[in-house]
Order: C-alpha cells, then structure tokens, then sequence
C-alpha cells in the first residue's frame, strides 16, 4: 500500500514536500515515481527514483522538483520548489517491481503502469 500526505495551497513560488508511506511489501526490490493529474487532463508521470538511487524527471519539473527515500526506502518524497500555478494537480504515487524499472527509465510515462498505487494528495499553487 501506498499513502500521500503533503499536499496543500501555496503561492507561485513556494515550495512543498510531498511524502509517501510504503508498507506490505519489500520496497528494496521496487523502484517508485511520482505522477499527477489534473481533472479533464490526462495523467502526467513526472518523476522516478530506481532502487539504487538513480532519477529521472520530466522536463515540465525537471530542475525544480527533487524525488527521494528515505534509507529504509519505506517513504518516498517529492521536494517541489519554485511551484507554478499550471503545478497545481493531484499527486499519486506508485510503485513497480525492478525488473520493469528499466524500461521506464527509457519512457517516464510506463510509471502510469506501476501496479501499486496511491490516493493521490491535492495540490494547488496560486
């Protein structure tokens, strides 16, 4: 399972840090990313993180958002800084099994495949 928290109203500019509670299953053999969601848009994945630290981030975040766990890898985060009001989404996390972290190192969008997913936390930059 995987739980968000985080998430709020903040002003163009500011910054958010977004937490993600992993439990029932060994996160050291998952890799995790971030994508969100805008009600009437399609979902956008948005960053990766690979059991062995390794990141990749879309462009649309690309030098403003952070992806990282903690050493347990049990909690994964999302620094967002220098937030913009088109940031403003659903947050969801989700998680995958190594063996297909691969390939979405190569396509960021095969996060929206993960199999282990969470409820998502709001967002909103004004």
């Amino acid at each position: 399972q995987l739980v968000e928290s985080g998430g709020g109203s903040v002003q163009a500019g500011g910054s958010l840090r977004l937490s993600c509670a992993a439990s029932g299953y060994t996160s050291s053999d998952y890799c995790m990313g971030w994508y969100r969601q805008v009600p009437g848009k399609a979902r956008e994945a948005i960053a990766l993180i690979g059991n062995d630290g390794a990141t990749k981030y879309a462009d649309s975040v690309n030098g403003r958002f952070i992806v990282s766990q903690d050493n347990a890898k049990t909690t994964l985060y999302l620094q967002m800084n220098s937030l913009k009001p088109d940031d403003t989404a659903m947050y969801y996390c989700a998680a995958e099994r190594t063996p297909h972290c691969k390939a979405a190192f190569k396509g960021l969008g095969l996060i929206l495949a993960f199999t282990i997913g969470g409820q998502g936390t709001q967002v909103t930059v004004s």
